[in-house]
């Protein structure tokens, strides 16, 4: 058996919206993201993964849970592959070793194995190569940077790679993209004569290279092709060595080049990572905004720097987020961040990094460009240019912000311009009500759900509830989407003799030992796997998968509900005693436990709830 600490260890290393879209086109939409089922065959995206609860949920099949749950339906694997999959994936050791090797990923590590020999040869060599050593000190780098990025040099021979690999025609070397072929199956090293750069993924294993010409050769830049280890639009460069200046900035800096990112990293801003010789893609844009909030990307301020930036913002309007900043800075036609960063310093560089352009103003300034706005013409059509554009925008308050700008100055009211993008005001916000904090959300009610671009028609409205939940119904789901609440249950209050009472004071039970997860329903779904409970938690999570909780009203719910319950148990007591009383007497201890209900009641009357206020 695989220890449930392990597991649960797991699903908190684990982001299910990074295992989700292995598989699966994900876009955003809201706080979640969605895309066609892969369990049933459908043409509109009813399926939901949640970043923040680690849960997936398919609104239409029903299918539900955590990443482990997702492999084992998708691929087909059992609890232990699955598990195995995920553990790979991060780098943990499953601590059990009587299970079958999953035989894709045994092949992917012997790739990563081979990369791994080939970059410990071009690091050998560097060292060799006097040449590549001047190289390198003319661009301004130290021994201590190559060294951190694992820099190398790849010889100018055509099969240097013979002396690091006993078998230069083994297959691996050509599928990992290292030798190439010619027509006559003859074998050639893939990058010579080139300063090597490894590319490696989150958990640093070496996946490919970037190979930089020392002269004046093309091209520029030679880059390992597409391998069963490695996609260029999925990866960033120098993401494992910038990770910890990322979180002490609360910043990730978006260059272009690998002696960029290395180039910075020299003058201390180590917070770089570099795009592949790509442009920005939505993977890109996901992996950055899950690492931090603020978000730079940096060109050239030339034409090609402009368009590599209207790239980059179009690709980053599905995915924003109110709390999510990025921005774009252009640097003078004559710098590229390593020039800039050399020529006049890191302090320069990180207060041009601090003026950098907000993604509104600087989709605006794009949109205004070669537009005559001293004409109605001109516009008319700066809004309709913009509609495409604006409406694919994600964060709701930004998208707002965004339409009074350009309105203001288009010379429209905003409610015109909404009109015409065909988009609603939104609507004047619920007064709290206790008794339905969950109803009337979901499919329903979550404005973010439907009418996304490109998923089809909404999903059928749900029916709306006739009666409210129960408080023991309504603890549950609020325990379900935070587990901490678990602490504050009356455990002598709980009844056990329902599904809901039975669940909830199991997960009592278990925070009050510390054996609880904490970190999302996926995690608490595994934890009650083959138990009695998982049937009741797998039906709640999947009532609460689209179902965002208001922060502001958890905490008066929470009470609400507890002051109900305790009501509910006190009146019942007495009315049990009351009648007992009236049919045959009670003795003095049931008399005093009477006249102590009779209190409480009236205490409980007294107190204001937060419905009444």
């Amino acid at each position: 058996m695989i220890p449930q600490s392990f597991i649960q260890d797991l699903l908190a290393r684990v982001d299910i919206v990074e295992v989700v879209e292995r598989y699966l086109p994900l876009k955003k939409g809201g706080a979640n993201y969605f895309a066609c089922c892969p369990f049933h065959g459908e043409k509109s995206a009813s399926f939901s993964v949640s970043p923040t609860k680690q849960f997936y949920h398919c609104f239409g099949c029903g299918a539900h849970g955590s990443a482990i749950s997702f492999l084992m339906e998708y691929s087909g694997l059992g609890f232990i592959d699955a598990v195995k999959e995920l553990a790979g994936n991060v780098g943990m050791t499953v601590p059990d070793d009587d299970f079958t090797p999953n035989r894709d990923r045994a092949h992917e590590q012997s790739l990563t194995e081979v990369m791994a020999q080939a970059a410990r040869f071009y690091k050998e060599q560097l060292k060799r190569s006097p040449v590549a050593v001047d190289y390198l000190k003319g661009r301004g780098l130290t021994g201590e940077i190559a060294a951190r990025y694992g820099l190398g040099y790849a010889p100018e021979g055509w099969q240097s790679l013979q002396a690091a690999f006993a078998d230069y025609n083994a297959g691996q070397l050509l599928e990992c993209g290292l030798v190439l072929e010619n027509e006559q199956a003859r074998r050639y090293d893939r990058f010579r004569d080139r300063i090597m750069f490894p590319i490696q993924d989150q958990r640093g294993n070496v996946i490919g290279f970037g190979g930089r010409v020392l002269g004046k050769g093309e091209p520029k830049y030679l880059n390992s092709p597409e391998t069963p280890i490695f996609e260029k639009g999925r990866e960033l460069y120098g993401l494992v060595q910038a990770r910890q200046a990322v979180r002490d900035q609360e910043c990730v800096l978006v260059v272009e080049g690998y002696m960029d990112v290395v180039g910075l990293a020299q003058f201390g801003v180590g917070n770089a990572v570099a795009t592949l010789g790509t442009a920005a893609t939505p993977h890109h844009i996901q992996k950055l905004l899950r690492l931090t909030d603020r978000v730079v990307f940096c060109f050239d301020g030339d034409a090609a720097g402009r368009r590599a930036a209207g790239r980059a913002l179009e690709v980053s309007l599905e995915h924003l987020a109110d709390n999510k900043t990025i921005t774009f800075l252009f640097l003078p036609e004559e710098h590229d961040p390593d020039s800039f960063v050399r020529s006049e310093g890191p302090d320069a560089f990180r207060a041009a990094m601090s003026r950098a352009l907000p993604l509104a103003e600087f989709l605006l300034a794009e949109l205004r460009k070669d537009i005559d706005l001293d004409t109605a013409e001109g516009c008319a059509r700066l809004v309709h240019e913009a509609k495409p554009l604006v409406t694919r925008i994600a964060a709701p308050l930004l998208r707002l912000q965004v339409i009074k700008m350009l309105a203001e100055a288009a010379g429209f009211t905003q409610a015109e311009v909404e009109q015409a993008f065909g988009l609603k005001s939104s609507p004047p916000p619920r007064r709290f009500d206790p008794d339905n904090a969950f109803e009337g959300e979901g499919r329903r009610g979550n404005s973010n759900f439907r009418g996304r671009r490109g998923f089809g028609k909404e999903l059928p409205r749900l029916a709306p509830r006739t009666a409210p939940l129960n408080p023991i119904e309504t603890l549950l789901r609020l325990v379900v989407q935070h587990p901490v609440l678990a602490a504050r249950m009356p455990i002598d209050l709980l009844p056990g003799d329902t599904p809901e009472g039975s669940a909830l004071i199991a997960i009592t039970d278990a925070m009050s030992v510390g054996d609880l997860p904490t970190h999302g329903i996926g995690a608490l779904l595994e934890h009650y796997r083959d138990t009695p409970h998982a049937a009741i938690l797998g039906r709640i999570a999947a009532q609460l998968a689209d179902m965002p909780l208001d922060e502001t009203v958890l905490e008066p719910l929470l009470n609400d509900t507890l002051y109900k319950l305790e009501a509910t148990q006190v009146e019942q007591e007495f009315l049990a005693l009351n009648a007992q009383a009236r049919e045959g007497g009670l003795d003095p201890t049931g008399r005093r436990r009477l006249a102590e209900l009779l209190v409480q009641k009236e205490k409980l009357k007294k107190r204001p709830k937060v419905s009444d206020s």
